[in-house]
């Protein structure tokens, strides 16, 4: 492959970021982000995805890029063109979500694309590129969230579990995994029209944003045995709130805000457990345990019913569908499309 398409962030004036704009460009092997000092594996990639930082990225909110040009797209999934790494040889599957990729390292909106060989794991057996990123850094979060709940106790026995933002790509997976659990899933979403299709993963009630948004007493009846939450700010508070003695709730995002104006008593009242969940920077370990579990625990159907596939070309419009809160599931981007 002499050259190939991706998608590029420049500067329309250098040192003005807010000049910055995306588009697809024909680039080669030799444009590709070359790492002194770390053994680097060249990928062709099959298939990216759209999460949230990559609308911010795609948008130009929040300046999640960190320098320019940059290829944009915080997943690949792909297969393996050569490596200096002992771990992978050409041929192989394998997977790339998280470590800053997309935002201060080149990332996945590119046919192909060099990365160090310490940010990928392989791509289980029987697991897709394309299923990989119906899964994504959204579904490798979501499943860090179940097992924060999992590691902490909570069984099904104890209660339902609230997801928020439940509509989206954390929220769906989540809401999937969980539901396969055996847990009594109620989602929290801003968008009633998605009820039958959160219904169709496995959620047995619901709450709308309005009210999961009005401001909280510092304690609330006990609902919740656990939460998995994307949002932050009131809702979380609220979350906290309402959540049983000795219940948990994993946090994973700040889609709402990243203020928290609660109080400690529900820490200190209740007993209550708030788990940070970080999907950008946990180890490779975890990251393969993680990828395990979901290649058995999400059933094709459910993935399947998340997924969206996007074309690289149509991307640009995506970003700020995803911002504004309107994409559903997850977005499979075809690079080569």
């Amino acid at each position: 492959m002499s050259s190939f398409q991706a998608l590029v962030v420049r500067e329309a004036e250098a040192g003005n970021p807010k000049s910055a704009t995306p588009a697809v460009e024909t680039i080669s092997d030799d444009d590709l982000p070359t790492y002194d000092g770390d053994a680097t594996v060249v990928v062709d990639v099959d298939y990216s995805s759209l999460n949230y930082k990559d609308g911010m990225a795609l948008t130009g909110k929040g300046r999640i890029l960190r320098s320019f040009p940059m290829v944009p797209g915080i997943d690949l999934a792909g297969t393996v063109v050569s490596s200096e790494s002992d771990r992978f040889a050409p041929g192989d599957g394998v997977i790339l979500t998280g470590w800053s990729v997309g935002e201060r390292f080149w990332g996945g909106y590119s046919q192909r694309q060099r990365v160090k060989a310490d940010w990928l794991v392989a791509r289980p057996d029987g697991m897709s590129s394309k299923q990989a990123m119906g899964i994504g850094t959204a579904g490798l979060t979501a499943m860090l969230c179940v097992q924060g709940l999992e590691n902490a106790q909570v069984t099904p026995d104890q209660g339902p579990i609230v997801v928020s933002g439940a509509a989206g790509g954390v929220g769906s997976v989540a809401v999937a995994l969980l539901a396969a659990r055996g847990f009594d899933v109620t989602a929290i979403t801003g968008r009633p029209e998605q009820q039958e299709y959160l219904r169709g993963l496995g959620a047995s009630a619901f709450l709308t944003r309005e009210e999961m948004t009005e401001p909280p007493k510092p304690l609330e009846s006990e609902t919740w045995a656990g939460a998995v939450d994307v949002v932050g700010s009131t809702m979380l508070a609220k979350i906290l709130a309402q959540t049983k003695y000795h219940g948990v709730v994993t946090a994973c995002g700040l889609a709402g805000g990243a203020d928290l104006p609660t109080t400690v008593m529900p820490f200190i009242l209740r007993g209550v457990r708030l788990v940070g969940i970080d999907s950008v920077m946990n180890p490779i370990p975890e990251r393969e345990a993680a990828w395990a579990a979901l290649s058995t625990e999400l059933s094709g159907d459910a993935l399947d019913a998340m997924i969206e596939v996007v074309p690289m070309s149509e991307l640009i419009g995506k970003g700020a569908e995803i911002m504004a809160g309107q994409v559903r599931g997850r977005m499979v981007v075809d690079p080569a499309s």
